[in-house]
């Protein structure tokens, strides 16, 4: 077997065959080697690199899809997804519309025009008269401003109902980097998924257009080959006829056919923006920040809470406690307080901490799942709690008030009477 030596280092698919053929780089003719391996292994066609249809944003690292901030970044910059197919459809369509109905004013008008400047061929000079250059332009504005003020409301519009109201200048930004010519990239441009869907688009356009064509002149071509036979007038509104037809009947294909390429558009958009695994961890860091400085941060935050708890839950009145996940200590001061109001809140190991400083100081603990689990949904630190919960709550601290009242009443005796005891035996 020859020896070859393939001189392409950047093409994989090149080295991979000569992998396969067991053939060993020394000969230094990239033609004649590629040659001979056509002739030892009766290839027909030249074996075409998958990488002349890779994209530059399809990378295989890229694996995860794009982000909101990415997709909102990218719509800053004015890349959305939209397809240029449904602006052309409705584009011709309406005006053409517009047009079959305005036909009979318009050709009123384009008379009335011909017959002001053919009865005064002789009368007006078209250098020294300018009343000849404004009837000109009135009655172009006349005749084009209803179908460009449409066009115009069509693109808006379309563009529009595709990305939603978005004003850049991004897109229109002179970039010099684009002036000189890449020959690479516009063969990949060419090759790649997009050039060959756009390629085979406007094949399938052309032959829609060109269908269309021919199955109108067709079903017309009766009326037309007699026309040789007809006056002016109805030779004009034949083919006038046929021609608006052709007009809408193709701009209604071509908008169906929008819809399958604003899906196709709206697939690429996303396959192109794609996302490595790294760049969404820098992009979380960085909008985000790092996760370890967020775990202390988060660390530190819990220190500084079970230091508020240690001061906020003995001046409470209740706790009331889901009796094992949640716990919510309530504090009501007549005097100071509108109403009874959170001077903690807490689940699972929060809960524990706020019961066990509760226990500590002798703040009773009532048992009541539903206002717990209400209150720990509807209220934070600091609220005063929901008119519903006052009658609720107003039971509680009744409750809990008379029991410390009767504590105290008890301590008060137990205490009065050891100092009666002592008084007796000194």
């Amino acid at each position: 077997m020859s020896n070859y030596h393939f001189t392409s280092h950047g093409d994989t698919e090149t080295r991979s065959a000569a992998r396969d053929l067991q053939i060993t780089p020394e000969t230094p003719c990239l033609c004649a080697s590629v040659r001979d391996i056509y002739r030892e292994n009766n290839l027909l066609f030249p074996v075409i690199s998958l990488q002349w249809f890779a994209d530059d944003d399809d990378a295989p690292g890229k694996t995860e899809d794009p982000t909101d901030r990415k997709l909102q970044k990218l719509r800053e910059e004015g890349q959305v997804v939209k397809s240029q197919e449904i602006v052309s459809a409705l584009g011709l369509l309406l005006p053409a519309l517009l047009l079959l109905f305005l036909a009979p004013f318009m050709l009123r008008t384009c008379v009335e025009m011909i017959r002001f400047f053919f009865t005064r061929v002789t009368e007006l000079d078209p250098v020294k008269d300018a009343v000849i250059a404004a009837v000109f332009f009135r009655y172009l504005l006349i005749l084009a401003a209803p179908i460009l003020a449409v066009a115009m409301f069509t693109a808006v519009f379309s563009n529009i109902v595709q990305t939603g109201f978005l004003f850049t200048t991004k897109p229109i930004t002179p970039d010099f980097t684009r002036v000189m010519p890449r020959i690479g990239q516009f063969f990949k441009r060419i090759f790649s998924i997009d050039g060959i869907y756009n390629f085979g688009k406007s094949i399938l356009k052309m032959a829609i257009i060109g269908a269309v064509s021919y199955i109108l002149i067709r079903s017309d071509l009766e009326k037309l080959l007699n026309l040789q036979k007809a006056d002016l007038w109805q030779g004009f509104t034949t083919v006038s006829w046929i021609a608006i037809k052709m007009l809408i009947i193709a701009s209604i294909l071509m908008l169906i056919l929008a819809i399958p390429d604003y899906m196709f558009q709206r697939w690429r958009f996303r396959e192109r923006n794609k996302m490595t695994h790294y760049e969404i961890k820098e992009e979380h860091k960085q909008y985000e920040g790092d996760p370890l400085v967020q775990s202390r941060i988060r660390s530190r935050f819990r220190d500084l809470l079970r230091q508020n708890l240690q001061a906020a839950v003995p001046k409470a009145d209740v706790v009331i406690t889901n009796p094992t996940h949640l716990a919510v200590a309530l504090q009501y001061d007549q005097k100071s307080m509108p109403g009874p109001m959170v001077v903690a809140v807490g689940a699972d190991e929060m809960a524990a901490r706020i019961r066990q400083i509760a226990q500590d100081h002798e703040v009773p603990l009532v048992e009541n799942k539903p206002l717990a689990w209400n209150l720990y949904n509807d209220t934070s630190v600091g609220d005063i709690i929901p008119v519903k919960y006052w009658n609720m709550v107003a039971a509680i601290l009744s409750k809990v008030w008379f029991l410390n009242e009767e504590r105290r009443r008890k301590l008060r005796d137990q205490q009065e009477r050891e100092r009666l005891l002592n008084r007796e035996v000194s």
